[in-house]
């Protein structure tokens, strides 16, 4: 019966392992569903719209080749249709069938300048939540969502690629195929111990034997027989005669019970060789099962909760309806501040003023300008503009699919906390622009950003005039420069916190200090100093915060006049090596005007709240200095 069993464990073994193979090997489908991308007529661009690529669910993979560089950037689908707006080019979408079509675009728009479009590089665009290139063959991991598109090209003059491939990875996963596998292995064990206990109990276990012949009777010697002569004479000594005794010859009988035993012990023997070889040719069996079973992905095997879902907080910030996306997400955020602070490193590094203003402008470029100036003429002179830091920490993008965008960062210095965060403001001008920076300020320690929206949501723009802040943007620069000048004799006073208030104070203390230089060098009869702080002709940017306040980011303008009070009098600069750098002069019969920018960070609360107008981050930076005409 044990046979019995043994046999049904391996045959039992024999279909589990079977079925669990099978699963994994014949009967398991294709991998993947592709989809081919035909292109007939050859333009620069290819734009495969976001209806193709969710056409079925699942990973997308893209697979592009052709000779030469590759370039695939994916954004979204109306970003990228306002980038080829004025240039053509072939648009893939679905049919009704749901199989894809080629349709050739005309520009919308003129080319811009009267200058043909279709040599726009697409490389380097900010516009872009990320982008890929190789040689001759591309492979893109795509997850886009609902609203993004895929744009291939190469250098914006030759044909985009048309061997086009998109692929999604199907539903190939076996869980039952790990515990077949597994079941198999153990009845496969279970048969090899059955089949083992089997040949032991039926060796040991014959039944009755054969009752054998009893004893022999003890033997007595025997006396032989004598040798014929010729044996003797030759078996004797050659001199003696007479018959040779050989001595008696006697024999012996072996004990049956001794041989009985031996042939126990040669039958045991050849059993346990028997059962030796067998198991021997089952180990391999077992080890090789095993080595399936153990081979079997995660894919081979039930995922036991997989379907729960994870508990997550319930999002403090809901998004409106009618919202629309922001102008960068945080991906494409590090990718535009990383390329950004490499640019002005190595501008600052070569003084580089047209590599500068690709990536900034407005105060931040003017900034730049002067201290490129003064580096060139001042020997050892350090920069003193302020840099953005490498890192990103918190990001306030406008939500908006037009043009201009406006996004607010705030960057930390990797790994070190003892640098001053600094905040700036980078807008993109239009779909073929990339992101300049216009303003630049370093917050201080004692400086705490506001509650802003977060990245994915983004913000929306506060309007200059508002009457929803406690004092509209448009009268921020005005009322600081009113503050700073007047001291505690201004009306807004009171409306700024103390930040602000020891950031004026410092500034009427530099104003201070040049006052006393005069008096000290005996020229306070023969020369006076006035000074005027107002706002820079330029619109404010606001960002609104989640308090209903808003980010309110300025400029104002501080100029510095010191005349003669006489005719004969003369301004000499002594050792100011900023003036006779910038004047190529060393005095001024009528004056000299010295000019300074300040870019400021405000956070502004909302109508009818108690709190005062906190200054978030500054900068103050020499602009200019001229000699009064």
């Amino acid at each position: 019966m044990r046979f019995v069993w043994a046999v049904v464990a391996f045959v039992l073994a024999t279909v589990l392992i079977g079925a669990g193979i099978a699963q994994r090997t014949v009967f398991m489908g294709p991998t993947e569903q592709r989809m081919e991308l035909n292109v007939e007529q050859p333009e620069p661009y290819v734009l495969v719209d976001a209806e193709v690529l969710r056409a079925h669910s699942g990973l997308q993979t893209l697979l592009v080749r052709g000779e030469g560089e590759i370039f695939v950037a994916y954004g979204r689908t109306a970003d990228l249709t306002a980038w080829l707006s004025d240039a053509s080019y072939n648009a893939v979408t679905l049919n009704g069938d749901g199989s894809p079509e080629s349709t050739h675009v005309d520009a919308a728009l003129p080319a811009a300048d009267d200058e043909a479009t279709t040599g726009r590089d697409p490389r380097g665009s900010d516009l872009w939540l990320d982008s890929f290139s190789e040689e001759d063959s591309l492979v893109a991991p795509l997850q886009l969502t609902e609203g993004n598109s895929v744009l291939i090209a190469r250098d914006g003059v030759e044909a985009a690629p048309a061997d086009i491939l998109v692929s999604w990875r199907l539903d190939t996963r076996t869980p039952l195929a790990g515990p077949l596998i597994t079941a198999g292995v153990v009845m496969l064990a279970a048969g090899l111990v059955l089949y083992v206990l089997a040949i032991r109990y039926q060796r040991r276990g014959r039944g009755p034997r054969r009752k054998g012949p009893g004893p022999l009777p003890a033997t007595e010697p025997i006396r032989l027989p004598a040798a014929p002569e010729r044996d003797a004479i030759e078996a004797g000594p050659s001199s003696g005669g007479g018959d040779a005794d050989t001595g008696p010859a006697t024999g012996e009988t072996t004990d049956p019970e001794d041989t009985n035993s031996g042939r126990a012990g040669r039958r045991a023997g050849g059993d346990r060789g028997t059962l030796a070889r067998r198991a021997g040719l089952a180990v391999p069996a077992l080890a090789l099962t095993a080595v399936l079973a153990t081979g079997c992905s995660a894919e081979s095997w039930p995922q036991f909760g997989g379907e729960t879902p994870t508990p997550s907080p319930t999002p403090s910030v809901v998004a409106p309806e009618n919202q629309k996306p922001p102008a960068v997400g945080e991906k494409q955020a590090d990718r535009i501040i990383a390329d950004i602070v490499a640019t002005i490193e190595k501008a600052d590094a070569d003084r580089d003023i047209d590599l500068a203003e690709t990536r900034l402008t407005g105060p931040a470029l003017e900034a730049r300008r002067t201290d490129y100036t003064l580096r060139g003429k001042i020997a050892d002179r350090e920069p003193q503009v302020a840099s953005p830091r490498s890192e990103v920490s918190i990001l306030l993008p406008e939500a908006t699919d037009s043009w201009p965008r406006t996004v607010l960062v705030l960057t930390v210095a990797e790994g070190d906390d003892t640098v001053a965060p600094v905040m700036l403001t980078m807008t993109q001008a239009d779909p073929w622009s990339n992101y300049r920076v216009s303003d630049i300020a370093e917050m201080p320690a004692s400086g705490q950003f506001p509650d802003v929206a977060p990245a994915w949501l983004g913000t929306t723009r506060v309007p200059a005039e508002s009457p929803f802040l406690s004092l509209a943007p448009e009268e921020l620069a005005a009322a600081f420069s009113d503050f700073v000048d007047a001291g505690d004799k201004s009306e807004y006073a009171g409306s700024f916190d103390e930040v602000a208030q020891k950031f004026a104070a410092d500034v009427r203390a530099s104003r201070a200090v040049v006052v006393k230089a005069l008096a000290d060098k005996g020229a306070s009869k023969t020369s006076k100093a006035s000074f005027d702080m107002k706002p820079a002709e330029l619109e404010p940017t606001s960002m609104a915060t989640l308090d209903s306040g808003a980010i309110v980011v300025v400029s104002v303008v501080d100029t510095e006049t010191v005349t003669p009070t006489s005719k004969d009098a003369v301004i000499r600069y002594g050792d100011n090596a900023e003036a006779k750098a910038l004047t190529g002069a060393t005095e001024a019969a009528k004056g000299v005007v010295t000019t300074y920018g300040m870019q400021l960070y405000f956070s502004v609360p909302a109508q009818g709240s108690t709190e005062q107008i906190r200054l978030l981050a500054y900068k103050q930076n020499l602009l200019s200095v001229k000699v009064i005409k």
